[in-house]
């Protein structure tokens, strides 16, 4: 078992989790409980598997929550372009936020092949 907080995937992700908070406080009242809301729960999402797979006993284990994580992080890469072709994201804000999803899921798929060589 490792502490979660101390993975720099995890870090990034959740820095990006922030990151998504912040630009979705911009969005349309009315997309509150639509790509509002399931933009966040995707990011939050990331994070949470990260955190949640670092407590389980094994590599295996481990393993089946970053491949969950990389899934909520390509549901937010999906979301991030709709904001932006419906207008609700500037273009350089889609810009970084995409980088940065990108770079969470080149982490996780490095850790996921890292856990593989392992086992």
């Amino acid at each position: 078992m490792q502490d979660f907080r101390k993975l720099r995937v995890w870090e990034k992700a959740h820095n990006l989790t922030l990151d998504i908070y912040r630009v979705a406080k911009c969005f349309p009242r009315d997309e509150m409980y639509g790509l509002t809301s399931q933009m966040r729960r995707a990011a939050v999402s990331i994070g949470s598997n990260i955190a949640e797979g670092s407590c389980r006993k094994g590599d295996a284990d481990f393993g089946r929550f970053l491949q969950m994580a990389a899934g909520s992080a390509s549901e937010v890469e999906y979301q991030l372009l709709l904001a932006r072709d419906l207008n609700l994201l500037e273009t350089p804000d889609w810009v970084r936020l995409s980088e940065e999803v990108v770079d969470v899921k080149r982490m996780l798929t490095s850790l996921l092949q890292k856990l593989r060589a392992d086992s």
